[in-house]
């Protein structure tokens, strides 16, 4: 990879150090990383499969360095107190994790302000880190890359909001296009005179100066940045949503609409404590709120989608090599946790080729649904036989798992179910069935309980068995044994057979070897 390029014009590389000697590598030993922005200043600390990475440590300081900032030109001082505070801890922490080096990126408050570079040298000279300033538009590039690390097809307009700014970046082919930095963060928009008229004539001037430069032609508008991410978490909460998990979260432009008339009525402060919302956030939402109007009905997308990856998985995916980037995340991430947590990994890739005569005819979007569920289908073995159903659906619905809608991950959740369980009357997450219809809730209970036959037919490779073939137009399901499987045909095994057979439909046909 060809590094970043700092706010100096100096070319740098991440990490210190590559990430991936080999081409062949999925594995990640643990990375971390610092965002020094203008509101928060955030450590991620990655770990396990590289295409997917886990947040092995994250933790987050809301700071405020930019408060101020288009007014005195300076960094805040109670700001810098604190980020400084955060930055020794960070220093610490990443030395007891043997995390070296730690790689820091500071944005548009260390950028902007007159004494960024003072506040850089005595951050090195307290801590031993070396904040790497950038420009606004590289800002924007390692956002839309970051986009890009968990929607790898991502196409559209990607929008990274901070404290003194906000980055527009166009992602199309797997590449990043054009892009641009405006002064739209909700610390600079405190500045702005004239009232509420002037503040809209203000915003909406900028983003149609940015609407030129980037086109109004785009689908889809990803949305990177605590303030937007707080926005769809107030969008659920309107909407009551069944589902709190943010990533993937998306919006239509009129929901969009509705919130923020919504937003302007509420008691924020009963909102933040009800949602777990900081002060500090929750304070700069009316603020990010009017940005976003003005963004939906300028831009006029069809849809807006929520990103919790940004700046820091963007610098991550500037060391991948393509062959890694052109990964499925989501299966990557899935065979990691196989490796770590199943009893017997390497398993899921022969129970998904026994199953595969059930669901020849699957479109590649279920395709590699059945393949996830297949690599997950034991990784929460060590829980309580009564609780594994509940555990695999909580898992993988709340899972940091990228390139995953929030309805496929109710679909994995129930066929995991599935999996431990032949009914889902009464289950707790009942709510959530609802992101799913009916045909999806059919193959997602086939899948579970094809799973829960496969998985126990034959400790070590179920096609050594037998063989599966299926016929919807005859509604028949045939298990053809060999000599090994004969033995294992018991009753609990021909009960699991029986209920795969009644899911599906058809009428179960047990073969014996000929003598």
């Amino acid at each position: 990879m060809n590094g970043i390029t700092t706010a100096s014009g100096e070319t740098i590389e991440p990490f210190g150090r590559s990430l991936f000697d080999r081409l062949s590598e999925r594995a990640l030993s643990r990375v971390g990383v610092v965002d020094v922005g203008s509101n928060s200043i955030r450590m991620v600390v990655f770990d396990g499969a590289a295409r997917s990475p886990a947040y092995f440590y994250n933790e987050k300081v809301m700071a405020g360095l930019g408060q101020g900032l288009a007014e005195t030109g300076r960094l805040n001082p109670e700001g810098a107190r604190r980020g400084m505070a955060a930055l020794k801890r960070f220093a610490a922490l990443a030395d007891g994790m043997g995390i070296k080096p730690l790689t820091c990126v500071a944005t548009a408050a260390v950028r902007e302000a007159e004494d960024g570079p003072e506040f850089r040298r005595e951050v090195e000279r307290q801590t031993g880190l070396k904040l790497w300033v950038i420009e606004g538009e590289e800002e924007a590039r390692l956002s839309a890359q970051g986009v890009l690390l968990g929607w790898p097809d991502a196409k559209g307009l990607v929008c990274d909001i901070g404290g003194n700014s906000m980055e527009l970046a166009e992602l199309s082919d797997g590449k990043v296009g054009k892009r641009i930095s405006t002064p739209l963060g909700p610390f600079r928009l405190q500045q702005i005179k004239g009232g509420p008229s002037g503040l809209r004539d203000h915003i909406r001037k900028i983003i149609q100066d940015a609407a030129e430069k980037m086109g109004t032609g785009h689908d889809q508008i990803y949305l990177v940045g605590g303030s937007w991410r707080a926005i769809a978490r107030l969008d659920m909460e309107r909407a009551k949503y069944p589902m709190t998990v943010l990533h993937e979260y998306r919006m239509t432009p009129q929901g969009v609409l509705d919130t923020v008339d919504w937003i302007g009525k509420q008691n924020l402060g009963d909102l933040r404590g009800k949602l777990g919302i900081s002060s500090s956030r929750m304070e700069l939402v009316p603020l990010a709120s009017q940005v976003l109007r003005e963004l939906v009905q300028i831009f006029a997308p069809q849809s807006l989608a929520v990103s919790s990856y940004g700046i820091r998985e963007g610098l991550l995916y500037e060391q991948m090599p393509e062959s890694l980037r052109s990964r499925d995340p989501l299966i990557e991430a899935a065979r990691f946790a196989e490796r770590q947590m199943a009893r017997v990994p390497g398993f899921g890739k022969r129970l998904y080729q026994f199953l595969d005569p059930i669901f020849k005819d699957a479109d590649p979007a279920l395709d590699r649904l059945i393949r996830a569920a297949c690599l997950l289908h034991d990784t929460t073995w060590r829980t309580h036989p009564d609780y594994r159903a509940d555990a695999c659906f909580d898992n993988v619905t709340r899972a940091n798992m990228a390139a995953l809608s929030h309805s496929e991950r109710v679909f994995l959740g129930l066929a995991l179910l599935h999996r431990y369980r032949n009914s889902r009357a009464n289950a707790a997450m009942a709510p959530l069935f609802g992101l799913l219809d009916d045909a999806q809730i059919r193959n997602a209970e086939v899948l579970g309980k094809a799973m829960r036959f496969g998985a126990m037919f034959s400790i070590k490779d179920p096609a050594e068995a037998g063989k599966l073939k299926y016929s919807a137009k005859k509604k028949a399901l045939e298990l053809r044994l060999t000599d090994t499987g004969q033995a294992l045909m018991g009753e609990v095994a021909l009960a699991r057979f029986n209920s795969l057979a009644a899911a599906l439909g058809a009428e179960p046909l047990v073969v014996e070897p000929a003598l």
